[in-house]
């Protein structure tokens, strides 16, 4: 295990009924706010006039920034910007799931950054200024960005999407409501549950040794996902499933589960390059690359691990490690299939490999996954899994 230090000082409002505490959270940083959020789906649940009427009943001047995107863009973040400098702005309340936060955490630096903010800030991927402080209220299990420092601004004019993190971008409070993630959808809780389990395997596929706990704690949050998910998905307003969904995404990037391991991340780096290209929804381009990963990658180094994922995570009694951790790609594969997650390049409208050099030339460029990976991978190997995904696969 290598030396960390773990310290997310995130103040959470966990559970029902909590927003009476908002006014008292936002006066200890200011009175004028700029409320952020996505389309309009808080409007149509009731968590908008919820809010809006807590923060005038409390006498804050409220500016609002709508219409975040999915995979935010820096035009947004920008836009963000001036109206906090022009606004004086105190405090940022985000109010949606991680991409309303992420843009929320690159607005709160880049209110303090000149010039153009895809140069000078995104683009710089560490942030080390000041940044105006953040509260969160959640609607999306997905993500963990309420808890931690880090966010993914998106380019569609250079076709990049990009992290962008700092010690000052980590929210000052997240409010975490279950009730919040009843009216999600089944297309978005698919895409946020495959977020959070592409989260938990980007840190327990590691070369990192002695990371007993991280591993344990790891395959608790993914089995717990796994069992979830369906009953979110039949039920979508059981509140239990809802809840253990929302906390296990908090938990899966928070630095609970990475924090001791060294590497690097391959699936997010080549999905990135997806979402920069296509715009598709993260999570299910995660799902999709996943499995083909896995499968691309078996070897020596990394039999140990995929068997005992198998085995820890879904169950399966084989004695023969790469059989083993064959059915234990597959068992991912189909998890996500049978739960309805399109699970080919073709059905998020990706049906042409012309981009895919381009892409895994971005891929490996933007990251170290030719270096630091679980199994290091090369322009080739990202073309390869681009290649693969294109059509249903089989493991076993």
């Amino acid at each position: 295990m290598e030396n960390f230090t773990f310290h997310v000082p995130t103040d959470i409002r966990f559970g029902k009924n909590r927003l009476s505490e908002l006014p008292e959270v936002l006066d200890a940083f200011g009175k004028n706010v700029l409320l952020v959020y996505g389309g309009g789906s808080i409007i149509r649940n009731g968590l908008y006039d919820r809010v809006v009427e807590q923060l005038k009943a409390n006498g804050n001047t409220l500016v609002e920034l709508n219409g975040v995107e999915p995979n935010p863009r820096i035009e947004t973040v920008t836009k963000g910007a001036e109206l906090c400098r022009e606004h004086g702005i105190d405090v940022i309340l985000a109010v949606g799931g991680g991409s309303v936060i992420d843009c929320s955490k690159a607005i709160a630096a880049g209110t303090f950054v000149e010039g153009d903010l895809w140069e000078n800030l995104v683009a710089k991927r560490r942030y080390s200024g000041p940044a105006v402080p953040i509260i969160t209220i959640l609607t999306l299990a997905a993500t963990g960005s309420e808890m931690n420092r880090g966010g993914v601004i998106s380019n569609l004019k250079t076709q990049q999407k990009l992290s962008v993190s700092g010690e000052n971008l980590l929210p000052k409070v997240s409010f975490l409501d279950p009730v919040n993630t009843f009216t999600v959808g089944s297309y978005q809780t698919l895409a946020g549950s495959a977020d959070i389990l592409s989260h938990l395997m980007e840190n327990y596929f590691n070369a990192t040794p002695g990371t007993e706990v991280q591993d344990s704690v790891t395959e608790g949050l993914m089995k717990t996902v796994i069992h979830y998910l369906p009953i979110a998905l039949e039920h979508p307003e059981d509140y239990d499933a809802r809840a253990n969904l929302l906390w296990a995404s908090t938990l899966a990037l928070n630095g609970l589960t990475g924090n001791g391991r060294k590497g690097s991340w391959s699936c997010h780096a080549m999905e990135h390059e997806l979402s920069a290209f296509y715009d598709i929804t993260h999570g299910i381009g995660l799902a999709i690359l996943t499995p083909r990963w896995m499968a691309h990658i078996l070897n020596e180094t990394s039999l140990p691990k995929f068997a005992r994922f198998a085995r820890e995570v879904w169950g399966i009694d084989e004695a023969d490690e790469e059989r083993a951790a064959k059915k234990g790609m597959q068992a991912l594969y189909d998890f996500f299939l049978e739960n309805g997650v399109p699970m080919t390049l073709p059905e998020v409208g990706i049906d042409s490999e012309d981009d895919f050099e381009k892409m895994a030339q971005q891929a490996v460029t933007h990251s170290t996954i030719t270096e630091t990976a679980f199994v290091p991978v090369q322009k080739a190997d990202v073309i390869s899994i681009y290649q693969a995904s294109a059509a249903p696969s089989q493991f076993i």
